[in-house]
């Protein structure tokens, strides 16, 4: 097996100015996670002395303090080293599920041309974090796998022209899953599907720590003053807000922010944290990764369909293995928001979905 990492890289300079040295942003971020120059040098692999310089220059270069120390109580970042780390954490979340996708296309490419691999799992999936999970079982058992991040309607489309073996999807339970359905309806009455779960997971707002703007419900969202960040059109995640919106009777256009789109559920988690946004719709993992806190509005059920006839197939049968297995289950729930409790079950679609029956 082989295995690409691709890690975005990038730089601020002024005018005409040298560049900030990625060091010194390494360097920050440690800070901003220990509160110590000292554990923040010793974790970039640099000398208390020589990580000090680094400040130094980086302070000439942006024309202001980075960090402030007081006896006793170590370092603490000022504003401005607040943006930068911010800036950082905001780039690795927008482009790292973008990235880890092309990695994933060109290990499968190396499988094909050097290790003659004539069978990859293609896997193309609303971005999730319980995905990324599997993958890197996959990845540690040998299994060679090409996980593509796409939207709800371009995985529907790829399992239709048979470009994926694994087609991840959610779908919420409860007062929306018929609604929701209907959008899904003539796509997976399309083809003869098998349906397997994957997880449980909680959507809600995510809103900086402390809820400092008081947002607690929808109607919230188009108070003046509040602004919010969306995912990209035809996300599952974009048309779950929709629906939250009719319900509310609000209009997207009275909310601030209601045309931006985010990527992925981490991305809109880095916005608010950043202080660029004061909430966004999303999965409860990245909001405490990021430490925002959650108001929980929907549960839904994430699921992979599969095509009827390759659902015994060798490579399925290995991710059912995967999927059922305790070690895997064990992961998947310790993920915030997660429930791994069907994990591995396989239906049929009309079976998992009985509304189906009422909309076609």
């Amino acid at each position: 097996m082989f295995k690409v990492e691709i890690k975005p890289h990038w730089q601020l300079q002024a005018q005409g100015g040298p560049a900030v040295a990625q060091r010194l942003v390494d360097l920050l971020v440690g800070i901003h996670e220990t509160g110590s120059l000292a554990r923040a040098g010793a974790r970039t692999e640099l000398s208390y002395r020589y990580a000090w310089g680094i400040l130094r220059q980086g302070q000439e270069l942006l024309g202001g303090p980075l960090v402030a120390s007081t006896r006793g109580s170590g370092a603490r970042l000022t504003a401005l080293g607040e943006k930068l780390v911010w800036a950082d954490r905001r780039i690795s979340a927008r482009l790292s599920p973008l990235l880890d996708s092309l990695a994933s296309e060109i290990e499968a490419e190396f499988e094909r041309a050097v290790a003659h691999v004539e069978t990859i799992l293609r896997i193309h999936a609303s971005h999730g974090f319980a995905v990324e999970t599997l993958h890197r079982f996959l990845t540690e058992r040998n299994i060679a796998s090409d996980l593509k991040y796409r939207s709800s309607q371009e995985v529907l489309a790829s399992l239709a022209r048979h470009s994926c073996d694994l087609a991840g999807l959610h779908v919420p339970i409860g007062e929306f899953e018929k609604k929701f359905l209907r959008l899904y309806a003539k796509s997976l009455g399309a083809g003869d599907y098998r349906l397997i779960d994957l997880a449980e997971r909680r959507q809600g707002l995510m809103v900086a720590h402390g809820n400092p703007k008081k947002i607690r419900r929808i109607p919230d969202l188009k108070r003046r003053g509040v602004r919010f960040v969306n995912r990209q059109v035809d996300s599952g995640t974009r048309l779950m807000f929709d629906l939250l919106l009719a319900k509310h009777r609000v209009n997207g256009r009275s909310i601030e922010g209601y045309d931006t789109g985010e990527y992925t559920h981490a991305a809109v988690a880095a916005f608010v944290a950043s202080g660029m946004a004061d909430t966004g719709l999303g999965i409860e993992t990245p909001a405490q990764r990021f430490g925002l806190d959650f108001i929980p509005l929907v549960k839904e059920r994430y699921f992979f369909l599969v095509r009827a006839d390759v659902a015994n197939s060798p490579a399925i049968l290995q991710v059912l293995a995967i999927l059922r297995s305790p070690g895997f289950r064990k992961v998947v729930d310790a993920l915030p928001g997660y429930d791994a409790t069907y994990c591995g079950r396989m239906q049929e679609v009309n079976a998992a979905f009985p509304a189906l029956a009422t909309i076609r």
